[in-house]
Parts: C-alpha cells; structure tokens; sequence
C-alpha cells in the first residue's frame, strides 16, 4: 500500500501533524497562566468578587487545556527516539540537556504547584494560593525559555564543537543556551501566547456580551483582553520585524524563501505582498509588488542590494511556496490583531465597548487568529530551515530512523485518529465551558458592587491592600 512513499517525508509529516496539535496548547496556557495570576492579584488586592468569580471560570479551562498540552508534549519526545534517532544521536549531547533543564526547572514547577492552584484555594491560605499561581505561571514562562533555547540552538547554532563520534557536543553552554535567535524567538513567542489568550478571553467575553451587556464578568474580561491587545500587538510587530533582521543576518536562505526572492535585486529589492511560488521555474507568477520597498525592510534603504536564491544551490533551497504563504498568513493576522486593539481603543473613547454589536463580532471572529498566527509563524520557522535540522550542519535526510514507510505510515494514521478523537473531544469540552457564562457576583453595568463570597468584604479587602 506504502511503496514508494518517502519515509523521511512521512516521518516529517508525522511530526508537523502532532506538532501542530501540540504547540496551540501550550501557546494558550502560558498566556492563561499568567493571566490567571493577574485575576487572582487583583482579587486580593481590590477584594472585588468578579476577579474571583473569572479566577474559578478560567482554572478549569486552564486545568483541561494544560492537560492536553502536557501529554501532546510526550508523544513529541517519543518520536525523537522512533522517527530521528539519527538527530538525536547526534545532536543528543546539546539538545538532551536543554530539555532536561525544562523538565527539572519548569515540569517540577509546575507539577509542585498544580495541584493546589486547582484545590486548595480555602485549604492553604488566599496568599499562598497566590504563591502557588505564581510558581505556574513562571514555570510556564521557564519551560519557554528552554525549548525555545533548544529550537532556536538547531536555527542558529552556536557555542558547539563537534567529537570524534561526529556528535555535536556543548563548547560553551552560555553561547549554546543563549544563541543569537534566541532572545528574539523567545520574546516573540512570548508575546504571541499572550495575544493569543487574550483574543480567546475577549472573544468569550464578546460572545456573553452579545447576549447581555450589563454582566459584569465578561465586561471585565472582555475589557482586560482589548487592553492587551491594544498595547501588546504593536509591540508584537515590532518585535516580529526585529526578529527578521535577526534572520537575515543569519538565516539568510529563509529571509529570500518568506520574501519570495527567487533573483537578486543589485539596486534594491521589491516587497512581494502576493503571488504564486514557482519553485521549479524559480519566479513568483502573479506577482502583486511594492518597488524598492523589500530593501528598504529588511536593510532600512530602498536602494540596497539584497541576494536571492539564484545565489544558493538548489538542494539547498527549502519549500519556497509554504514559506512564502505561511509568513503571510502571520503577518495578515498580525495585521488584524492591530485593527481590533485600534478598533476597541475607539469604542472605548466612545463608550460603546460593550454595546457595539460590530465590535463584539469582530472580537468573536478573532477568536482563532492567535492560534492561527503561532502555526504560520511556527511552519514558516521550520520549513525555512530547511533541508537541515541543524541549519547548515545537519540535513533532514541524514537525521532521521532507518525505518520502512509502511511503519511511519501506519503510525501516522493511527496519531490522526487518536488525536482527532481525544484532542478533538478535550476542545469540545473546552468550548463548553466557555459557552456558559461566569457567575455573576457583582451585579449593575460597571461592576462595582463590593464582594462578599469567600469572606471578602470591602474592610477585609482595604485590610489587605494595607497589609500589601
């Protein structure tokens, strides 16, 4: 059934396939970690019940989507093992340690304090709690910093030496950890959980808000998540042009894939907005550009020379049109991510945030963008890379298993089914949850009614912000 398939294409398959489903869970519970800390802070601090009240409603989102995350994130590990023992032979004396930093940092984190984030709110104390969400959300931030420090050692690979056996092996573990893409992948995925928890808040609270302006819970919510994206997604785009300098310098061959630059322009460069990748003719067909305006992007002058892909051997060349697609499909829902902070910036001067009809539809069909965003932003990361694993150092062909394609095939089917089924019904659950409404504490349009639930009164809340 499986002849002449490749199994090195199945196998790569097999990974983006369960990648994809892995990534969208963590790109949410980092954001929602950290959002959950803040909801809990400012319930200890203003004592208003509504905080609390989004606190409980968010945890159990959190509990499922964390879950999910967490055993997505096993398969993955399995698979280097199964599929590119070859890579991890080779690369094993730098990547495994990194990723055993995130499990002894960030997993034990985590996992100490799971638990009583989720259950022992009137069992430990309301400050300790805190502590204990805290420790999450920082955990979530420190498991980031590693896998993104060993994702980013394998686009730009630095401080590394090779051995006698041909396996990479640490030189200078600050040069590893710290490699000249990482600051700038970790900032910017940061960043995208962030933007992507925050339009799935403000969509929820947009849907409930549809349904009835005046409920205090979503009003809150739906205001907390305009504000971050209002403030973080220009911070993201400049933070994502950073980042693509960062690339040019040294990734070069990904920069002329994502801009389509098949020729190399002596007197400037134009910026390609739209086209059709031709790999085989090398030329974009169709062609909608901006003269000059690719240059003065990525080298800050219009009239500057940029290199294309006629200058690099074709075996080295990656899959130009899935590059090329998949960075303007990011860089689209960027685009759209400013117009609903812009948008929401707007209604809120004229005080019709919550009523505006338009507003709250915009802010539902934003729902999706941020995950949306993190997959583009993540395949034009790893097919530009190709046809390396390492970048320049290790091709793919090299790094993966000696396995017939009737048995990566046959896992692959099966990870289709089973993800399909187990992932597919934890989502549902999800969007369950978010069908149903906070409880609503805090009554009238602005939500100001002191909290009483869970021993609150306004003396204790002023009690506690002196003790603060």
């Amino acid at each position: 059934m499986f002849e002449g398939w490749d199994a090195v294409v199945l196998a790569r398959a097999q990974f983006a396939f369960t990648m994809s489903f892995h990534i969208v869970f963590p790109a949410f519970s980092i954001g929602l970690a950290s959002y959950l800390a803040v909801l809990e802070a400012l319930w200890l601090w203003t004592g208003r019940e509504v905080f609390i009240n989004l606190f409980n409603y968010w945890l159990k989102i959190f509990a499922v989507a964390f879950g999910m995350g967490v055993v997505s994130g096993i398969v993955m590990s399995y698979q280097f093992g199964t599929n590119w023992s070859a890579f991890s032979d080779k690369t094993g004396p730098v990547i495994g340690p990194l990723m055993a930093y995130e499990v002894l940092t960030a997993f034990f984190l985590e996992a100490g304090f799971l638990g009583v984030m989720l259950f022992g709110l009137e069992r430990v104390g309301h400050r300790l709690h805190f502590m204990a969400t805290l420790m999450v959300a920082i955990g979530t931030l420190i498991s980031a910093f590693w896998i993104l420090s060993a994702n980013s050692w394998m686009q730009t690979p630095a401080g590394y030496a090779i051995n006698a056996e041909g396996q990479f092996i640490a030189a200078d573990w600050f040069k590893v950890i710290f490699n000249p893409s990482f600051p700038y992948r970790l900032v910017h995925m940061v960043l995208a959980a962030y933007l992507t928890t925050a339009l799935v808040v403000g969509a929820v609270g947009a849907f409930h808000l549809l349904r009835d302006p005046h409920l205090a819970g979503p009003r809150v919510m739906f205001s907390m998540a305009m504000w971050m994206a209002t403030l973080v997604a220009p911070i993201q785009i400049l933070a994502g042009d950073q980042h693509g300098l960062n690339t040019l310098e040294h990734q070069p061959v990904k920069i002329m894939a994502m801009e389509g630059h098949f020729e190399s322009h002596k007197d400037g460069a134009p910026l390609i907005l739209f086209g059709w990748p031709d790999q085989a003719a090398g030329k974009v067909k169709y062609a909608v550009e901006i003269p000059k305006l690719g240059s003065l992007i990525l080298k800050h002058s219009p009239d500057a020379p940029m290199a294309g892909l006629d200058t690099v051997p074709r075996e080295n060349w990656p899959p130009v049109a899935i590059t090329f697609w998949s960075f303007r499909i990011m860089v689209g829902m960027g685009v759209l991510m400013l117009a609903l902070g812009l948008f929401s910036l707007w209604a809120r001067w004229r005080g019709t945030l919550y009523h505006s009809r338009l507003m709250l539809m915009f802010a539902i069909a934003m729902a999706p963008s941020g995950f949306i965003a993190v997959l583009a932003g993540w395949i034009t990361t790893e097919t530009g890379r190709q046809p390396f694993t390492v970048y320049g150092l290790l091709r793919t062909v090299d790094s993966a298993s000696p396995l017939a394609a009737p048995a990566v095939a046959s896992s692959l089917i099966a990870f289709i089914i089973v993800y399909f089924a187990v992932f597919g019904a934890g989502v549902v659950y999800m969007l369950r949850l978010m069908a149903a409404a906070p409880h609503q504490g805090e009554q009238g349009p602005s939500g100001d009614k002191p909290a009483r639930a869970a021993g609150i009164t306004p003396a204790a809340g002023a009690a506690r912000r002196a003790a603060s």
